[in-house]
Order: structure tokens, then C-alpha cells, then sequence
């Protein structure tokens, strides 16, 4: 290394003039087939996307276009009855709503919402849309939700889900209501789109 060079990118980076280092990503290439958190879910991304790196759930992946905080895209890849949507920071002290083999298509959305308000302690949420549609060739639902996040920033999202033999699957997507909701949702939807159980 040139001497000296550690020393000014390192002073760089403190004014803000280099990025920073971005936590580890695997690249989802766009055409290629992907098996979703090591399930039988499978997608074929239209673009290339980030995986991100973390776990928020035994049968969950987040993926990403633009970084997390832009646009999430989300993965429910077959969560088994008795098990929350993600990871319970502690499931004494602040549980999170469960997924029951009882749970209807139609409470989906309720399940979704009450999830993130916990999870995310978001206050403000509410689902705007509710409509059937099939998914990954079954009965399935469809909702728009909005909510305003911990930045006080709104953020729209739609999700995409169905119950298959006793597990649910969903593909969420949210972003920015200004400009990165519009921007992302079209190819998001490919991806929804493109999802395959065998």
C-alpha cells in the first residue's frame, strides 16, 4: 500500500467524501434462478438485487436495490403455524403475533400489520388495500399497506401471499411513498411474478 494512502482515505471517509462500507451483500443476478432462505421457494430476479446479510427469520431473506433504508423487498418462504413472520427479540417480554393453522387468507394483512407495528414499533400503519389474487399458483391475497417509519419518513408497500399446505408464503415490498415506491414496485412485482413452488 502507497504510504500514507491508509491515513487520507481514512480522513476522506470521516468528511463524508468516500462511501462507506456498506454491510456484506450477495448479488442476485438478474435471469437466475434463486432458492429463497435455503427452501424450496424459488424466484427469478428481472434486474440484479442484494441480498442482505442478517437474519430476520428462520424462512426469511431480504433482498434490496438500492440499500434498506430505500427499498425492502422480503421473503416469507413457508413460516409454519405457531411461528411469528421474524425473529422475536424476546419472546417473554415483547412476543410478536404468530401464524397460526387456523389464520385465513383474509388476516393476512392483519397478522403483516401487527407484526411491524411490534417488530418495527411503528405506531402509524394501515393497510389500504385488500383484494384476492392467486399466488404462486393457489388462492392467495394481495394488500397495500402505508406506514411512517422510526425517521418519520412515509413508506408504502405491497404484499403478495397464500397458504399452502399449512404454511404461509408471502413477498413483501416497501419504499419511500416519494419517488422509490414507483420506482421499485414494477420489479418487484416481476419478482412475485416469478415465484415457483415445486
Amino acid at each position: 500500500m502507497i504510504p500514507g494512502f491508509r491515513y487520507a482515505a481514512a480522513a476522506l471517509l470521516l468528511c463524508g467524501l468516500l462511501p462507506s462500507v456498506a454491510v456484506a451483500h450477495k448479488l442476485r443476478e438478474q435471469g437466475a434462478v434463486v432458492a429463497i432462505a435455503n427452501t424450496s421457494l424459488t424466484v427469478m430476479p428481472g434486474r440484479d438485487w442484494n441480498r442482505l446479510d442478517g437474519n430476520i427469520g428462520k424462512h426469511t431473506e431480504t433482498w434490496t436495490l438500492d440499500g434498506s433504508q430505500l427499498n425492502d423487498l422480503t421473503f416469507f418462504a413457508g413460516i409454519e403455524p405457531g411461528k411469528p413472520l421474524a425473529r422475536e427479540r424476546s419472546k417473554k417480554r415483547d412476543p410478536l403475533p404468530k401464524f397460526t393453522s387456523s389464520t385465513l387468507l383474509v388476516e393476512l394483512p392483519e397478522l403483516f400489520e401487527a407484526t411491524y407495528r411490534s417488530a418495527k414499533q411503528i405506531a402509524d400503519f394501515r393497510v389500504t388495500d385488500v383484494q384476492p389474487q392467486p399466488f404462486l399458483g393457489r388462492e392467495g391475497v394481495v394488500f397495500a399497506y402505508e406506514y411512517v417509519d422510526g425517521d418519520d419518513l412515509t413508506r408504502m408497500g405491497e404484499a403478495h401471499a397464500a397458504i399452502i399446505d399449512g404454511r404461509l408464503y408471502m413477498i413483501s415490498f416497501d419504499a419511500p411513498r416519494l419517488h422509490y415506491f414507483a420506482r421499485g414496485i414494477e420489479d418487484a412485482r416481476a419478482i412475485m411474478r416469478s415465484a415457483r413452488l415445486p
